[in-house]
């Protein structure tokens, strides 16, 4: 029997942890809304992140993810895959902190360059024209003391099915496994 979910599950983490297949997955889990947040603020946009970067900025573009995510949360969605960078936002970490089990998924930097190799890390803003595992290296120095701060739990996704992780968030919700 599948449990009902008291908070949304937000998952955090670096890109390439597995955020949007690990939540699509929940989703059908537990037969919930699924937002993903990168997808939100594309379609509010009419743009893709790659050009909301260009044209905007990082600042302006974390704005709309911060709003994303309270649009998200307002409309009843239960289930969120979080854009790597929002844990940069102060108010966006209060909102997870307040309002949802937020799980990290744990990958590490050179298990998320392998899964962004098929061409995927080029339309990532923050890796275009650089070695990709050195800049997730990076990303995920100066973005791990935020992951930490709002995770309720932590999944390591390296070496692992989407169904392996998923499996283990289910495992670190409050009450075990569904």
């Amino acid at each position: 029997m599948v449990r009902s979910l008291e908070r949304p599950i937000a998952l955090v983490g670096l890109m390439g942890a597995g955020k949007t297949s690990v939540a699509q997955r929940l989703g059908e889990h537990f037969g919930v809304a699924v937002a993903d947040l990168d997808a939100l603020v594309e379609a509010d946009a009419g743009v893709s992140v790659r050009e909301l970067f260009e044209r905007e900025g990082e600042p302006a573009f974390r704005r709309r993810e911060r709003r994303a995510l309270a649009q998200a949360l307002d409309a009843g969605a239960r289930v969120l895959a979080c854009g790597g960078g929002l844990v940069l936002d102060p108010d966006a970490r209060l909102a997870l902190r307040d309002h949802c089990h937020v799980v990290w998924l744990e990958v590490s930097p050179e298990q998320a360059a392998l899964r962004l190799a098929n061409g995927e890390a080029a339309l990532r803003p923050l890796l275009r024209g650089a070695a990709v595992a050195e800049r997730l290296s990076e990303l995920l120095q100066a973005r791990a003391p935020h992951y930490k701060e709002v995770a309720h739990a932590r999944v390591a996704t390296d070496g692992r099915t989407s169904d392996e992780v998923v499996a283990a968030v289910l495992e670190a919700l409050p009450g075990g496994s569904a």
